[in-house]
């Protein structure tokens, strides 16, 4: 199934979580903490948001980090994913 979020609206999916420390001990699935990184799966097209042109500044691809209590989750096929707005975004994660 393809989403194609409207508006302002961005979907995003969590990025794995570490299974080693960089010391090299593998962890549990129940000790692996959850990364606040996400990847950019979809971004809407922009538009108009309470008279307010909006442009989006994230695209495809981005690894972002979002509040953490953002969005909406949703299951689709077996992925987890979360709709947020662009402005719940707080930084573009650049290497």
């Amino acid at each position: 199934m393809k989403l194609k979020p409207l508006s302002d609206r961005v979907i995003i999916k969590q990025i794995a979580a570490e299974e080693t420390t960089k010391s090299g001990i593998i962890l549990s699935s129940a000790a692996q903490e959850k990364p606040q990184i996400y990847e950019v799966v979809e971004v809407g097209p922009g538009g108009v948001v309470d008279g307010e042109k909006i442009e989006m500044t994230v695209k495809k691809g981005d690894r972002v980090i979002t509040g953490k209590y953002s969005g909406t989750n949703v299951k689709i096929d077996g992925d987890e994913l979360i709709i947020v707005r662009q402005n719940d975004i707080l930084v573009i994660v650049e290497d």
